[in-house]
């Protein structure tokens, strides 16, 4: 959002406010208390910025409020910047997924931060290391554990159990990891004591750690050489207990490899198998998968709380690392008040103070934040600057109490219109009517030198931002969200889909320049469109939501923020739901649940786009090992793949593909499939483009779906889509193996991705979500055309459906608006398409897609992890897995059901159970190693 509301905002090219000193100095400052130089620091002087969290570290003690005021008297201060991805140990950080414990035990490189009048630059986001840098050096001081981590400790087993949990575990390269090591293991946690006395022996005993906290890394052992019968007592006990894991290790391979054949074979209720990944340890429903890193980037202040939330929070209260990453200032008219209230309002900026709102927005993201994080709205912060990959400088935020929690401000100008000509906006720079913009810096921000970026370079600072946090889900806005057929105005705000447009760009330069890194996800939301669809969200999800904007709205007026530019964004004040969007979210991308497929020798096939190209996961034959991901060739690809079975007996995957070409309107969205080089085979063809049914980029801005893709009866393939002006569009595949064009289907106010299966007699039916109910089309017989669009009267829903044949028709699941409970329907085409009975299914809450084989059903619960049903009546459970997009089953084998998640540590999760009614879902295996590099 820009102000908040989508309506038109001041008039195009509003000049900057004024700018701040351009020759700052450094000070560290403590609001409320004495500084460093014996004076005293109090409301209304700066604070400008000392280098702390993931990028800057400051050997000082002090801790920073969130007041950042001009016309404090200055010192100079050394400032030091991080050159690296951030690493284990340092600044109170638990550590990354991966490698954690021995990253806890490295020296952490520091740099002196350059102030730019120095002769010599200090590295920026991604850059290259700076010549001659200062000696590396260790952080002093560690900060407390996060809640989450606290009571992660608090639960952590102890004694016997904990020596029988880590027996059952397996290898060490399961889904926890570093974080469920022994208390005392160097991963970098926080908090636990060893084990002491016989507590200490029974563990070493055990198998466990070595008795006694393990030395630093470089310490020399204590006492010097051996030390007796002692030290020979502690070898001999872990000599027995090596030799107790790798028999239980080997025991354990083998119950897996046996519940494997018997999955594929289809095997007794009883014994449903754990899934053939035999280099994965099972998640348990008390384990805790791998985290992941999320970023997520959006044009302006609020556009995270209000369209990726309740993701964020979500990520947040699970203790993931996640920064949020800001393009514009937000500054809009730089009027921080309610618009019925004007001047009036205490607290606001009286006259327009471009620079003082673009800090008020600030304060707010703070506290918003800071309240999920900490439960205190007014929980300090770090605010540092850090140079960029494009030349210029961006403020780093980083979190005290949860220093996995940083906030990344670019601070462009923004358009201050949702679809106005500006040409001093990221769509005139995209379209090259404006060579460069220029930032509005807030003015509290510790950012002193103004910049001004061009195209390329907004691309190089994204790329360097992602390779200095090394994201494994990377979350941005719709790049194509549409207009309106009537008025044809944008359905969203220019902002938000031109910034996705350079997020787009960056994760492709990431990807494409940067080897040594994990694959990433990508997850894109819908933005003001929200406010046009059913509700997606329960009541108590809602307000927790709304909780979140009424702090950033700063709806009492408490200076807790110590700021003369205001503690929030009052525009919002008056209504901080905004046109509902509390009440919703909705990926504009990756809601299909068709990625996960079987072959004809029980083998499974999973494909979800990572790194901009479509990974491949495959499992030979019932009892084969897991290999992948594999990613085929070609890049552009959009999140979200869809695979179907060909008549004979290949695997066909479908998606759409982004291209930008040279010039701007160039930018373009087509759909493209591959298809297996034979059955069985691990090749893949190369990409073949289907098109697209949009005639250029500015008429819909290329705004079509994912295609929906089904075999009917006769062997005959067809994808479908929803084109621009919401109605469906298909291409079928001729006998030559071409295919036809685009033909219309009709239909109005379509929204989302359509989808497709077909019924008992070879018959394809296809449905699609309206903003009020469901339509659909069905085939007369298998290989004529679709007939014509009827309405099912069903009532409303959110907006992923999920489609299967079965019964002798096509099954629809969707969801309950306002409930997030499942409901099912059976349609049915003889004679034309017939609704059979709505159920409701119930749930755990929870929104988006679906996804239903044999017995099994599962869907994203609320709080983020998936919930899942094993039977009709029977109760739901929930799985410690957080996940991008949709989850993905099919049938496997005999009577086996397979199920698969992507979480967002990018891996891919597998899990089965029996197709029958007293079954249940084997533990969860992740598949090959941790996300790492490549």
């Amino acid at each position: 959002m820009s102000d908040g509301h989508p309506r038109p905002g001041p008039p195009a090219g509003g000049a900057p406010g004024p700018g701040p000193d351009p020759d700052p100095t450094y000070q560290y400052w403590q609001y409320g208390q004495a500084d460093p130089y014996g004076q005293h620091a109090h409301h209304g002087h700066s604070d400008p910025y000392g280098q702390y969290g993931q990028y800057a570290w400051s050997q000082d003690s002090q801790q920073y409020h969130q007041s950042h005021l001009p016309h404090q008297h200055q010192h100079p201060e050394p400032v030091r910047e991080f050159h690296h991805a951030p690493q284990a140990g340092w600044n109170g950080w638990d550590g990354w997924p991966d490698g954690a414990g021995a990253q806890a035990q490295q020296a952490q490189q520091a740099y002196e931060f350059q102030h730019p009048a120095d002769a010599e630059p200090a590295r920026a986001f991604g850059g290259p290391e700076a010549a001659g840098a200062p000696a590396p050096f260790v952080p002093q001081q560690s900060q407390a554990p996060s809640p989450q981590q606290a009571q992660a400790q608090q639960d952590a087993p102890q004694g016997r159990r904990a020596a029988r949990l880590a027996r059952r575990a397996g290898a060490p390269d399961g889904p926890t990891g570093a974080s469920t090591a022994a208390p005392g293991a160097a991963d970098g946690r926080i908090g636990e004591a060893p084990p002491q006395g016989r507590r200490a022996a029974r563990t070493a005993r055990r198998g466990g750690a070595p008795d006694g906290p393990a030395p630093a890394a470089g310490a020399r052992p204590r006492g010097g050489g051996g030390q007796g019968p002692q030290r020979n007592h502690r070898w001999a006990g872990l000599v027995k207990g090596v030799a107790l894991c790798a028999a239980v290790a080997a025991a354990g391979m083998l119950v897996l490899r046996a519940g494997a054949a018997v999955e594929g074979l289809g095997g007794s209720p009883a014994h449903p198998g754990g899934g053939p990944d035999t280099a994965a340890v099972a998640v348990g429903a008390g384990a805790v998968p791998d985290p992941g890193r999320v970023v997520q980037i959006v044009a302006h202040p609020d556009d995270d709380l209000y369209f990726m939330n309740p993701d964020l929070r979500y990520s947040i209260s699970a203790g993931h690392p996640v920064t949020s990453v800001y393009l514009t200032a937000g500054e809009a008219d730089g009027v921080n008040a309610a618009p019925a209230k004007g001047a009036t309002t205490k607290g606001a900026t009286a006259k327009p103070d471009k620079p003082a709102y673009a800090e008020a927005r600030q304060n707010g993201i703070r506290a918003a934040y800071a309240k999920m994080a900490t439960g205190d709205r007014s929980s300090a912060w770090k605010r540092t600057v850090v140079p960029t990959k494009g030349g210029g400088h961006a403020e780093v935020d980083v979190l005290v109490a949860n220093p996995r929690v940083n906030l990344v401000w670019l601070q462009l100008r923004e358009a201050g219109h949702g679809y106005a000509d500006v040409p001093d906006s990221l769509h005139g720079l995209w379209d090259g009517k404006v060579a460069r913009l220029e930032s509005m810096l807030s003015s509290g921000t510790p950012v002193k030198q103004r910049f001004a970026y061009s195209k390329d370079q907004v691309v190089q600072t994204l790329a360097g931002v992602l390779e200095q946090y090394t994201p494994t889900t990377v979350r941005f806005q719709d790049p194509t969200p549409g207009r309106y057929p009537d008025t044809k105005q944008y359905t969203d705000h220019q902002d938000h889909f031109y910034g996705a447009r350079f997020v787009q760009m960056a994760t492709a330069a990431y990807a494409k320049d940067v080897k040594d890194r994990p694959h990433f996800a990508v997850q894109n939301y819908v933005g003001y469109f929200n406010g046009s669809l059913p509700s997606a969200l329960d009541p108590q999800e809602a307000k927790e939501k709304l909780d979140s904007l009424d702090t950033y709205a700063w709806l009492d007026r408490q200076n807790h923020c110590g700021s003369d530019a205001g503690c929030g964004d009052l525009k919002v004040s008056d209504h901080p739901a905004g046109n509902r969007w509390t009440d919703s979210i909705n990926y504009a991308r990756g809601t299909g649940t068709n990625w996960l497929t079987s072959d004809k020798d029980h083998g499974l096939w999973a494909f979800k786009v990572l790194d901009g190209q479509v990974a491949v996961w495959h499992r030979p034959g019932p009892v084969g090992a897991w290999r992948g991901p594999d990613l085929l060739p070609g890049t552009g690809m959009d999140p979200g793949a869809s695979a179907v079975t060909l008549k004979d007996g290949r695997i066909a995957v479908f998606g759409t593909r982004t291209s930008f070409g040279a010039r701007p309107t160039d930018y373009r969205r087509e759909v493209v499939h591959a298809v297996q080089k034979s059955p069985g085979a691990d090749g893949f063809g190369e990409w073949q483009s289907l098109g697209t049914p949009e005639t250029a980029d500015e008429t819909w801005t290329s705004d079509i779906s994912a295609p929906a893709v089904s075999v009917d009866g006769t062997g005959q393939p067809a994808a479908y889509v929803r084109d621009g002006a919401y109605g469906l569009r298909g291409r079928v595949q001729q006998a030559d193996g071409g295919w036809g064009p685009w033909e219309k289907h009709g239909g109005e106010d379509l929204h989302g991705a359509p989808v497709t299966a077909t019924d008992g007699a070879g018959r394809r039916i296809v449905l699609s979500a309206t903003s009020k109910s469901v339509v659909g089309w069905a085939q007369p017989k298998p290989g004529a055309p679709l007939g014509r669009v009827t309405a099912t009267g069903l009532p409303d829903t959110t907006l992923p459906l999920t489609a299967e044949g079965r019964e002798g028709g096509v099954r629809l699941w969707f969801r309950k608006p306002g409930s997030g409970n499942v409901r099912t329907a059976l349609m049915t085409a003889d004679g034309g398409l017939k609704v059979n009975h709505m159920t409701d299914l119930g749930g755990l809450n929870g929104f988006g897609s679906v996804t239903a084989s044999g017995h099994v059903l599962a869907g994203r619960a609320a709080g983020g992890q998936l919930g899942s049903e094993v039977g009709p009546g029977r109760p739901w459970g929930r799985s410690p897995l957080m996940f991008v997009g949709a989850p993905s089953s099919t049938m496997t084998g005999k009577n086996m059901v397979s199920l698969a998640v992507v979480g967002l540590d990018a891996r891919l999760y597998v899990t089965s159970s029996a197709d029958a009614p007293d079954a249940y879902l084997a533990p969860w295996q992740p598949v090959g190693p941790r996300n790492a590099a490549p």
